[in-house]
């Protein structure tokens, strides 16, 4: 077999693997590290599901990813970007979000939030 069958095809990496470069110039990104309170590891990740599918069909919802930790019980991750601050703040005011805000103290032994936006 000729050398160059051996060859491995190279691909030409990505600018992003979210597509960055493409976001608006007021786009945010958030992200949320929740850990659940003994016991509640089930009820908070039901309720963390239940705000995906309503949340991304918002207006101005670029992404909005929720994750669970591989190796820590009950830990879990949310990747969201939006449009604008705006819009965030328009789903802050959503039936679906409220509902959640109304239940998330049973639930949480910690929350931490952090805002972000890209450098060009």
């Amino acid at each position: 077999m000729p050398k160059s069958a051996h060859k491995k095809r190279v691909r030409k990496p990505r600018a992003s693997l979210t597509g960055a470069t493409n976001l608006p110039q007021t786009a945010i990104t958030l992200t949320v590290f929740l850990r659940a309170r003994e016991g509640q590891e089930g009820l908070l990740e039901a309720e963390l599901r239940a705000l995906v599918p309503p949340t991304r069909r918002e207006q101005g919802c670029i992404t909005y990813d929720l994750h669970r930790a591989a190796e820590i019980p009950g830990a879990f991750f949310l990747h969201e970007v939006w449009a604008s601050r705006e819009h965030h703040t328009r789903h802050t005011k959503t039936p679906h979000f409220l509902r959640w805000d109304a239940r998330k103290d049973a639930l949480l032994a910690s929350r931490e939030a952090t805002f972000w936006t890209l450098l060009r």
